[in-house]
């Protein structure tokens, strides 16, 4: 069974096509005009093991967060459509994921409520002068949120921008790749309610 979506949204800030094998190797064409977020969802696939086409083509000259945000939702699309009925996947991942003075634990439930709750030090500058921090946060509750997935994300301590924002990511790979995974123990959804 191909676990395989392609997304496409149109609005009048943003195009974007976003196409998502979760059985994959790792690659990835990403193109979004921000390359600070191209970076960050090239290593989502590769750490995740997903192969992730996305093409952006936002507002950037207005700010960078339309583009940030409806990748976000597309790309929550996309796994929700590809996981479909969800049957004899793991639900569940985690991951502590350190990078240089950073770790970040990321936990999700792909249970069909969708919930964010994240966790930052405050004040934290943008990445590079231009990217904004706070656009973390808004990708997270836009993939949460359209991928019907419960996601806990919390920097536990961290001093650089860059490597707070690139454990994120790359714990949400870990994590989501767990909770994909098939589970030949699982038989049907795994809930006692039989749906998600």
């Amino acid at each position: 069974m191909s676990r395989h979506a392609k997304i496409d949204r149109k609005t009048t800030e943003t195009k974007i096509s976003v196409e998502l094998q979760i059985d994959g190797s790792g690659t990835s064409a990403i193109t979004t005009k921000i390359p600070f977020f191209d970076h960050m969802l090239s290593l989502f696939a590769r750490h995740g093991l997903f192969d992730l086409n996305v093409t952006a083509d936002g507002d950037i000259d207005v700010d960078f967060h339309h583009t940030v945000e409806d990748v976000g939702i597309a790309l929550g699309q996309a796994f929700a459509k590809a996981l479909g009925n969800k049957s004899g996947i793991r639900r569940y991942g985690w991951a502590y994921l350190p990078m240089d003075e950073t770790l970040t634990r990321v936990v999700i439930d792909f249970s069909g409520r969708p919930y964010l709750e994240y966790r930052s030090p405050s004040g934290v500058g943008p990445i590079g002068g231009a990217f904004s921090f706070q656009l973390v946060e808004e990708f997270l509750r836009a993939f949460s949120v359209h991928a019907g997935a419960n996601l806990h994300a919390e920097i536990l301590y961290g001093r650089d921008s860059h490597h707070m924002a690139e454990s994120v990511f790359k714990g949400l790979a870990k994590a989501a790749d767990q909770a994909c995974q098939i589970d030949p123990r699982v038989q049907g959804v795994p809930s006692t309610k039989g749906v998600l």
